[in-house]
């Protein structure tokens, strides 16, 4: 079952640059992990201070293979100084549906 994680972060005003840079490092640096489907990062089209990233894994243990990353552990030391500490991190774990399952709403 595809397990999906959901990040909502926020910068501090005047470093969306900055975490642009280091958004799209760890994009590609996680995508090459196995088990890993994809490692999306957005930014807010009205805010440009609020980011999504959407980790996409073949299932809930290569979470783990994500954490064994090397980078893993450098990732908080670069994002860390660029969050804005009024507005919280948010962390939603997510089981996928199989849309391809044989089952249909009655319309």
């Amino acid at each position: 079952m595809v397990h999906t994680v959901v990040v909502h972060l926020y910068t501090q005003p005047g470093k969306e640059s900055e975490m642009k840079k280091v958004l799209i490092t760890a994009s590609q640096t996680y995508s090459k992990d196995k088990g890993t489907l994809a490692w999306f990062v957005m930014q807010n089209e009205k805010d440009s201070t609020a980011w999504c990233i959407v980790e996409r894994y073949e299932n809930k243990d290569d979470v783990k293979t994500h954490a064994a990353n090397p980078f893993f552990k450098t990732f908080p030391k670069l994002v860390g100084p660029l969050l804005d500490p009024k507005r919280p991190t948010q962390i939603l774990r997510h089981n996928e549906l199989d849309a391809d399952a044989d089952v249909r709403a009655k319309l």
